[in-house]
């Protein structure tokens, strides 16, 4: 395989970045004055460029112009928050190529998953030019004559989202685009090791808000480490903080945000399974268990991490991808024809590493993959593992291609096993049988956020509610009627009339 050169790097400058930056945006001002680190390329290790990440001096003035800035833009009417919204996908589209391409080369994902994920946002924001003409309430009957009662809804005021590495824009899509047009401001902590990423995209919606004179403080981001995240949790003005990541930390967030009575909107981790039965298209179900195994290096929180096959088609479906499996090209990102990209970190590598001890010591057979590849990048083998699904580390979120495999006899053992893990994110089903569809889907069926039939685990569409259950954290993000988080809700009556008849009939005097 063959790694990343300086001439990888020259599109930066396309897209306002430099070798030093500012990783502030605060009061609409790009500054910052806490440390300096380099974010590295995961395909050679090498360094890409340096960021200068903010002080929690920085922090507090960019939430005290924040909270300044949204006494106008929750002003705004919602359509022309849309209509500023639609400016910023339309900013996105025109750099789609240069901002892929820059979330492949400092994330690690391959360059059509990086544009994919541009995308993503750039189909948020169409979404949600829509959504700002529809936050409607309802109208609801009233009991008392003469009286008319409804909903509505109002901005929070500021919208803390807190992303991870994994997808370093789309998840702020899923949220900022969402909170702007539900009249909130947005305060956006980016990950730790993607500050170019948010820096890139950062820059982009200033213009547009530049562009329209509107306040910059209107959407306000930081690169920094914990210290940065533990301050939006606790801070009283800021009334929601989403937050992506892990279940352990998730908790930490929400237990922090729960203590002032804030509200949290979690996406933690997911250990996805994905069942085949006897009678499901085998063909169809291979494909779609190579992608949502092996696609993003197994580093997405859909990724399929548990494989249940019916006994009668185990073998035949196991051959089948490891022969796959065996064809996977790995290598840099950039490159066309890579299908695996390298892990994040190499603290992502050496985790494969300690995993991979962990799956043998509990019985667990490698049927294909188990190692790191070179000593330069990030590079693991896409890796199968036959193992019980009493093991522990089944029950665990091992974040790269690792896939375990187990049987089953019955549907309504795949269901108790596909249920029998604390998480609760994406789950699938391959069949033909409509009664399978349906016991899947319904009450008895996956406990899951995501309950999807001979499709992948991974590659939600931003039209539905994204989230899961359990571990997964309850949080609910892009689509269908998840900007109600966003917002807060009145129920309101009227009384146009000159009686005051009381609710439940109660006589007072």
């Amino acid at each position: 395989m063959s790694f990343g050169t300086e001439k990888d790097y020259e599109f930066l400058g396309k897209i306002g970045l430099a070798t030093e930056n500012p990783g502030g945006f605060i009061n609409g001002k790009w500054k910052a004055t806490g440390p300096v680190i380099s974010t590295f390329n995961p395909a050679d290790s090498q360094e890409i460029a340096k960021v200068t990440e903010v002080s929690i001096e920085d922090y507090e003035e960019g939430i005290r112009a924040s909270s300044e800035a949204s006494k106008l833009w929750k002003s705004l009417t919602a359509p022309k928050r849309g209509d500023i919204v639609r400016q910023i996908g339309d900013a996105l589209r025109a750099k789609l190529d240069y901002l892929g391409r820059l979330v492949s080369l400092e994330m690690g994902k391959i360059l059509a998953e990086g544009i994919g994920e541009v995308q993503e946002v750039i189909d948020m924001c169409d979404f949600c030019v829509g959504l700002s003409r529809q936050l409607n309430g309802s109208i609801i009957p009233s009991e008392r004559p003469n009286h008319m009662m409804f909903e509505v809804w109002n901005p929070l005021g500021i919208v803390g989202v807190i992303t991870a590495f994994n997808f370093p824009c789309a998840v702020l899509g899923w949220n900022a685009c969402v909170a702007l047009v539900c009249g909130n401001c947005v305060v956006w902590k980016g990950a730790p090791t993607t500050p170019l990423v948010t820096i890139a995209v950062t820059k982009l919606i200033a213009e547009v808000l530049e562009k329209n004179n509107l306040p910059g403080a209107i959407f306000t981001a930081f690169c920094g480490g914990a210290e940065v995240g533990e301050a939006i949790a606790k801070d009283n003005r800021i009334p929601l903080v989403s937050f992506t990541g892990s279940s352990k930390v998730g908790q930490k967030v929400q237990r922090i945000v729960s203590e002032r009575f804030g509200k949290c909107l979690l996406e933690l981790s997911g250990n996805n399974a994905l069942i085949v039965m006897d009678d499901a298209d085998i063909e169809l179900a291979v494909r779609s268990i190579l992608f949502a195994a092996v696609g993003t290096a197994g580093q997405r929180c859909t990724t399929c991490r548990r494989l249940y096959l019916h006994e009668s088609i185990y073998q035949n479906v196991l051959d089948k991808l490891v022969g796959l499996y065996k064809q996977v090209k790995i290598g840099n990102p950039l490159e066309k024809g890579t299908l695996v990209g390298p892990l994040h970190t190499h603290q992502s590598k050496e985790n494969f590493e300690k995993g991979i001890g962990a799956i043998k010591s509990q019985g667990g057979k490698i049927a294909v993959g188990g190692s790191t590849v070179g000593s330069d990048g990030n590079y693991v083998q896409p890796t199968i593992v036959e193992i019980s699904p009493t093991a522990a580390v089944v029950k665990e979120e091992l974040f790269g291609p690792v896939l375990y495999v187990m049987k089953f006899k019955s549907l309504d053992e795949a269901i108790e096993l596909n249920n029998s893990v604390p998480q609760g994110l994406s789950s699938s089903i391959f069949t033909r049988k409509p009664e399978i569809f349906f016991k899947w889907i319904g009450p008895q069926g996956s406990d899951c956020g995501i309950v999807n039939v001979n499709i992948p685990t991974n590659g939600a569409e931003i039209g539905g509610a994204f989230g899961g259950e359990k571990a997964t954290g309850g949080g609910r993000e892009a689509g269908s009627d998840s900007w109600k988080q966003y917002m807060r809700r009145s129920t309101c009556t009227i009384n146009y009339g000159s009686e005051l008849p009381l609710a439940q009939g109660i006589n007072f005097g």
